[in-house]
């Protein structure tokens, strides 16, 4: 079977990844080729990726986007970084499998936010020149279906909003009448980024990009906005299987976003998703891990501070001033080298900064002096001699936020940014990871955390609630209000970390968590037989 996998993002190149997308085309590939399978994977390049990884140009492709010819770059890319572990280690195996080709589209709107930016914050509207480049990606992708390029395909399977324009083009393009015939598969990575841009009266709307198309648009408006494409439900509505990255997720989806009780569910698409769940076409699956990897050495805690300050030099090198989260980062580590008392327990966090991952720290609760203050604050001063180190970037108004508390909170590090060779030793240098995250479609980073052996202190949503079992291999809250999820959340890591003063469970509970398997391969079994196969 030859599967082509699109995607905006591919971890398996050096540059290529942002978050879990990037894994996931990572690994998948490599476990569905060494189930026989042949895979062509497919993402714009950015105008980095054909240059950061060794490259062969397989010539160009015209296509007409926004009344005018448009010619795009085609190269076909080796892997530069392991594609066996998120390390960029040099020790780090690399795997050779055989029936995996990765190819890039070159075009100068790739980089409209700059050379190797996957996406852009930028203000022209929401999602505007992302979805822009992402609709001219689509059509390239679809011209190269058409033309020959890649031959004897089985299964498009395309990965969230940013492919889903191949399923408009698909169903409604006379030039791609073809295409039809090619079983459609989508994967679901976040349902709140939808990628909602105008259907008309704007340069980065559908009619912009694709005059001539005249689609039914009861199967892609927005449901909130008649006026707009919705592109996560035209992906959802016109695919033939639906994939949500795990059980638990597939199961919330179907269930009404209700945010004054701090739950993230269908986000206003459950009804189309009802529909597949009646017909058994929308199926969860979770994500998987990859355990043939090289072990994170154990580094000191010195070693630990040199590292951070490596790469806290790394990240200032090239701007013209200092951040204020550099700053006191650099001050925290210094204090932290002049420390005489023992540290207790280490917390530590790595992932996007966003409200998605960050909210519960910030929200407001009792000070425990008839006060209020954040749940991370009060977090912090309950942890008394232990400390909490958090690397990752994203929200500026979150950045901020940990900035602040940083500036206030000696036992607090937060390191804006993001390093590989960082990640994994907090992976593995803490006694707990924490990932409250208000939802998790599945999650990536508390998988990681366990198989260093490191408990995982959980919301019990989404992939969260499929791989952290509370009180067996990590520790896990609910609540049916963000303030009572804040509450609980602060309970269960304070019996955490009065778990860690008593070995003979606390070893238990870590056992557990390092044992804890989430295959892949069992993963692309289900692909296969549910995804692919009817």
């Amino acid at each position: 079977m030859h599967i082509v996998m699109i995607a905006a993002e591919n971890g398996a190149l050096a540059g290529g990844k942002v978050g879990g997308i990037g894994d996931v085309i990572r690994d998948v590939p490599l476990a569905l080729a060494a189930q026989g399978q042949t895979v062509s994977v497919v993402t714009p390049g950015y105008q980095a990726l054909s240059v950061q990884n060794p490259a062969t140009s397989l010539g160009s492709v015209t296509v007409r986007f926004c009344g005018q010819p448009e010619t795009l770059e085609l190269y076909r890319v080796e892997p530069r970084v392991s594609t066996s572990s998120p390390s960029k280690s040099p020790t780090a195996k690399k795997k050779k499998v055989s029936g995996v080709t990765h190819y890039v589209l070159e075009h100068p709107l790739f980089a409209a936010c700059g050379p190797g930016a996957i996406y852009c914050n930028d203000h022209f509207g929401p999602f505007a020149t992302d979805a822009h480049k992402f609709a001219l990606f689509s059509a390239a992708v679809c011209e190269l279906l058409c033309d020959g390029r890649l031959v004897d395909v089985d299964v498009l399977h395309l990965h969230d909003w940013h492919a889903a324009m191949i399923a408009v083009l698909r169903r409604h393009a006379v030039s791609y009448r073809a295409l039809r015939d090619i079983p459609v598969v989508y994967s679901i990575h976040n349902l709140s980024l939808q990628g909602i841009r105008p259907l008309s009266g704007d340069g980065s709307s559908l009619h912009s990009w694709f005059p001539e198309l005249v689609p039914d648009l009861s199967s892609i408006q927005d449901p909130r906005h008649w006026d707009c494409i919705n592109l996560m439900r035209a992906g959802i509505t016109l695919s033939d299987r639906v994939h949500a990255v795990s059980p638990s997720y597939a199961r919330e989806i179907l269930v009404p976003t209700d945010l004054a009780h701090g739950f993230i569910g269908g986000e206003s698409l459950e009804r189309d998703l009802l529909k597949l769940q009646d017909k058994g076409q929308l199926i969860g699956i979770l994500n998987g891990c990859d355990y043939d990897y090289p072990a994170t050495p154990h580094r000191s805690r010195a070693q630990l501070l040199d590292l951070i300050e490596s790469c806290l030099l790394s990240w200032v090198g090239d701007k013209q001033y200092v951040p204020a989260a550099h700053f006191y980062a650099q001050r925290t580590v210094a204090q932290w080298r002049r420390r005489r008392k023992p540290v207790t327990t280490t917390l530590t966090s790595v992932g996007r900064i966003t409200a998605q991952k960050s909210r519960l720290l910030r929200e407001p609760v009792s000070d425990g002096k008839g006060g209020v203050t954040s749940a991370l604050e009060r977090m912090l001063q309950e942890l008394g001699d232990g400390v909490f180190i958090m690397v990752g970037s994203g929200d500026e108004d979150y950045e901020h936020f940990f900035a602040s508390v940083m500036s206030r909170c000696e036992n607090f590090l937060f390191l804006r940014g993001f390093s590989e060779t960082l990640a994994d030793a907090l992976y593995s240098a803490g006694d707990l990871f924490m990932m409250p995250s208000s939802y998790e479609p599945c999650g990536i980073s508390q998988m990681l955390a366990m198989r260093a052996g490191t408990p995982c202190v959980v919301h019990h949503v989404g992939g969260l609630r499929d791989t952290v079992q509370h009180g067996v291999n990590g520790f896990a809250f609910t609540g049916n209000t963000p303030g009572e999820q804040a509450e609980h959340m602060l309970d269960v890591t304070r019996l955490a970390c009065s778990t860690v003063t008593r070995p003979a469970q606390w070893q238990s509970i870590r056992r557990a968590a390092q044992a804890s398997r989430f295959s892949w391969d069992v993963s692309v079994r289900r692909y296969i037989e549910e995804l692919y196969s009817h």
